[in-house]
């Protein structure tokens, strides 16, 4: 089938059973689509999960993503929401480098996508980019369709250009940081998503963080470099009980912690920290959530999420596109909806770890072994345990200055922040315990599920 195939091509009966509505209860549906614009890069970086490692299928992809492959994508997910009445989709422009595309490909994809949603089905955009061509003309555009824009980034200019460089060789910093200052102006601010780190052990922790608060992202993304019990990720010993990467990211945790008010979000920690509080996670990198994120390629072939791309080539290979499948049919493959969630996923030494409800085994591509599949602990397990119990400890310390303070024998009441200077609600920017604490006066538990902040014997 050719990439750029008219949808009158390939298009299939809208009575089949796949495209049916619903008959029983909830179902995996898509919450988060990306979509690859443009299959090359203007970089080369070499901690690059695209360009690096197993998967090498975008050697035989389009550069650029065509219009009927767009028509023929904004067919099937307006057929998606329809059949599960979702109310909103996340679409993140990707690549790649997506800006490689152009503004004419970008505007005509948003708008082809946005035509064909059914009312009351709102489509959030969001954009990924290196940042390096990032300029007034595509930030109008980005205005005009409300695109926000989030920014690869991983510390000053020593520690992003060891790895995020130009085919030549030359760093991308200076480019990077003249693309995040236009960002960062009032006229631009409401587009600026965040930024993107990918940890280095090589960068001192603290140094990387305030480098990035330099350009003032409203929010910030540290990753852990792709990598699994096959290809380790650097600096980390499969079966080590060292924590390289607990340390820097508990480094991090601390300063950004103590930090009043906020000057940032930090994912990573929020989400941790709702998760010791009972709620839920904003990352696939914890929690154990369903899998909800799918990945159009440039072909118009349907895959998982990207982040597989580091284990095997077969693992992202779903035999789907666009033009033949239903985004249903699609989420039943392995890569997909169709992979084991919850215990079952876990292998079972994770299934009895006291920080398994923080921690969800991690990343799902951080646990694969080469012939041996995913049913095994993260890569990073030493790591994620070090930081789990280290936020716990700090969470549970906060939560109980703020109870001793609310039981004073004066009887007085005051929220406001434990010993650390920010308290666990601070999740958000400037965030303080004192919305905590003032539910816990009422006489119900300061915040829903606040058991798991007990940690178990032997802290």
């Amino acid at each position: 089938m050719p990439a750029d195939a008219p949808p009158s091509a390939t298009r299939r009966d809208p009575e089949r059973a796949a495209d049916a509505p619903p008959l029983g209860g909830p179902e995996p549906r898509v919450r988060q689509l990306v979509l690859k614009l443009h299959g090359r890069c203007n970089l080369a970086c070499d901690h690059c999960y695209v360009y690096r490692h197993a998967d090498q299928g975008w050697r035989e992809r389009p550069r650029l993503i065509g219009p009927g492959t767009v028509d023929r994508v904004a067919d099937r997910l307006a057929a998606h929401v329809t059949r599960h009445r979702t109310g909103r989709v996340r679409v993140v422009l990707h690549g790649g480098e997506p800006l490689l595309a152009g503004v004419p490909v970008i505007d005509r994809t948003v708008r082809t996508l946005r035509a064909a949603m059914p009312t009351g089905t709102t489509l959030d955009f969001a954009v990924q980019t290196n940042g390096v061509l990032l300029d007034e003309r595509f930030l109008a555009l980005f205005h005009e369709h409300e695109i926000d824009v989030g920014v690869s980034l991983d510390g000053d200019r020593d520690a992003n250009d060891r790895h995020r460089r130009h085919p030549d060789g030359r760093g991308s910093h200076a480019e990077v940081a003249a693309a995040l200052r236009l960002l960062a102006r009032p006229e631009h601010r409401a587009r600026y998503a965040g930024l993107l780190c990918t940890v280095d052990l090589a960068n001192d922790p603290v140094r990387v963080y305030d480098s990035l608060l330099e350009f003032t992202p409203p929010r910030l993304d540290l990753l852990l470099p792709h990598g699994n019990w096959s290809q380790p990720p650097p600096g980390r010993r499969p079966g080590g009980t060292d924590t390289p990467y607990g340390d820097w990211l508990v480094a991090v945790f601390d300063r950004w912690y103590r930090e009043t008010p906020r000057r940032t979000g930090i994912r990573l920690f929020e989400s941790l920290i709702a998760l010791v509080l009972g709620g839920r996670s904003g990352t696939q990198a914890l929690g154990g959530g369903e899998p909800d994120v799918m990945t159009v390629e440039t072909d118009g072939t349907i895959e998982g999420t990207d982040t597989l791309k580091t284990t095997a080539e077969a693992s992202m290979r779903t035999g789907y596109d666009v033009f033949r499948h239903s985004l249903d049919e699609a989420l039943r493959h392995p890569s997909l909806a169709g992979r084991p969630t919850g215990p079952a996923a876990l292998a079972p030494a994770c299934r009895s770890c006291p920080v398994v409800s923080a921690c969800g085994g991690g990343l799902y591509a951080h646990r694969f072994r080469a012939g041996a599949g995913f049913a095994h602990p993260s890569v990073y397990c030493p790591d994620l345990y070090r930081l789990i119990r280290h936020v716990r400890s700090v969470v549970a310390a906060d939560l109980d200055a703020v109870r001793h303070r609310i039981a004073a024998p004066d009887g007085t009441r005051s929220g406001g922040a434990g010993p650390s200077g920010a308290g666990p609600s601070g999740a958000g920017t400037g965030g303080s315990a004192a919305a905590p604490a003032g539910r816990a006066a009422t006489g119900r538990p300061a915040v829903a599920g606040m058991p798991p902040v007990r940690l178990p014997a032997g802290r």
